[in-house]
């Protein structure tokens, strides 16, 4: 069995692995790199092998570092099955239909032909079976089976098994317990294992931290008069902070200001939520069958239009903005870091992971000033970052995952990290596992 790094090697995004036995193939995942760009330039180059040749595609959850080249593959003659859980599947529908704007602007940066367009998608959309956790299907050699990662609704890793072998894709590790879903499920005996770094080198603040944290950003930003910007992913993360809003409202934690959520993909995505209660940890869906509404409260507003979103700007502060995306690297939050960045009453609230050269992770540097649109905004705001607000796991999480199959494990492959990130999770897997570790570079192939 041969597995091949077709990215996600030295950096956090753009996951793409190739397992093969014979002369079938099989992919996991297959996503956009994401740094300095919604979509960096190496989306725009060939693929480093033939998209006919690959049996299936499974995925592992609906981000588009997981999922946005697959109407690239199926564009360069990708025929067979996507697999996904069923909510991975109706929130990519959302997902890549969205960013088609933002990449046809990428693509003209580049002066590259768009990487795709609608007819990809839904043919992407034709090709995709739903697949529940825990329903083993075969394709040629390999059974593969989807196990909760507790990342974001619909998550998974997957366990490929072939030729007496069994592999583990770790996809993205969720940082448990999450406010609303249920926790990362435990790993099986695997005989090697796929596991991701982003935050492969750091420790979040205790979970429990995240809401008071929050807490105190509004307050301070109340009391300033400002304006406190969360440039947010408008999955999950988006979903989390209505959640705690919800909570430190109704128990009268902080003052009454207007919240704005101004994306419309988190507002769609938002409302998907309520065909997957059953993905719901127990405490949630107790709250969900009294009759609370945990993802809206009186203070939302929701901005779906273009003109509803330039209003925003007509409401004096103090008041809440939630916009993507979520490293400011496109979208409406732009609009609003340009108008408020300046402003030393005003907070930008970081909850995720912001890459290497965006211009999220800039800002959170201290940079004494940033270019948006080509316009030189000075940065006078204050900053805050709540890493406990991630849904990656941290190091002692991801380390913790591990153990459970330190017996069997021969050798653990760090991925989807920076590379440094990856570097200090592989020396602790060997010191402290002592399970051999690797950090793959792009192409390498690995016998199994």
């Amino acid at each position: 069995m041969k597995l091949t790094f077709h990215g996600g090697t030295g950096e956090a995004t753009g996951a793409n692995y190739i397992l093969e036995s014979g002369d079938v193939r099989i992919m996991i995942d297959c996503g956009l790199h994401q740094g300095g760009h919604y979509a960096d330039k190496e989306n725009f180059e060939p693929f480093a092998y033939d998209p006919k040749s690959i049996a299936a595609v499974f995925i592992t959850h609906s981000h588009l570092d997981h999922i946005g080249r697959l109407p690239s593959l199926v564009k360069a003659g990708f025929k067979g099955t996507i697999y996904a859980t069923p909510a991975t599947k109706d929130f990519a529908d959302l997902m890549l239909y969205d960013s088609e704007h933002l990449l046809l602007s990428e693509a003209e940066r580049e002066k590259k032909e768009p990487l795709y367009n609608d007819d990809d998608i839904t043919a992407v959309l034709a090709q995709w079976q739903k697949l529940r956790y825990h329903t083993p299907v075969t394709v040629g050699p390999f059974t593969v089976e989807l196990y909760d990662a507790g990342h974001i609704l619909g998550s998974a890793f997957i366990i490929v098994k072939a030729e007496g072998k069994t592999i583990a894709f770790s996809g993205d590790l969720g940082n448990s317990p999450a406010p609303i879903i249920k926790p990362t499920e435990a790993l099986p005996e695997v005989d090697y294992c796929l596991i991701e770094s982003t935050y492969g080198d750091r420790v979040h603040e205790d979970v429990a931290e995240r809401r008071d944290l929050l807490e105190r950003a509004i307050e301070d930003t109340v009391a300033a008069g400002g304006t406190l910007m969360i440039p947010t992913f408008a999955m999950e993360r988006t979903q989390d902070l209505l959640f705690f809003l919800h909570q430190l409202f109704e128990q009268g934690r902080i003052p009454i200001v207007p919240v704005f959520i101004d994306s419309p993909l988190a507002i769609k995505l938002t409302a998907v939520y309520k065909k997957y209660e059953s993905y719901f940890n127990k405490d949630v869906q107790i709250l969900e069958r009294g009759g609370d509404d945990i993802l809206n409260f009186p203070e939302l507003q929701l901005t779906l239009t273009t003109e509803q979103s330039k209003r925003i700007n007509d409401i004096e502060p103090p008041k809440i903005i939630m916009a993507g995306a979520g490293m400011s690297n496109g979208g409406r939050i732009l609009h609003h870091e340009i108008r408020y960045l300046p402003d030393p009453r005003s907070t930008i609230l970081f909850v995720g992971y912001q890459a290497e050269d965006s211009l999220g992770r800039r800002i959170l540097e201290g940079a004494p000033e940033v270019s948006i649109f080509g316009t030189t905004i000075p940065v006078r705001c204050k900053k805050v970052n709540i890493a406990g607000f991630s849904a990656h796991a941290d190091q002692p999480h991801l380390l913790s995952w591990l153990r459970t199959s330190r017996g069997t494990l021969k050798k653990v492959f760090v991925v989807q990290g920076e590379q440094a990130s990856s570097e200090v999770l592989a020396a602790k897997i060997r010191d402290d596992l002592a399970i051999a570790s690797e950090v793959p570079t792009l192409g390498e192939e690995v016998e199994l």
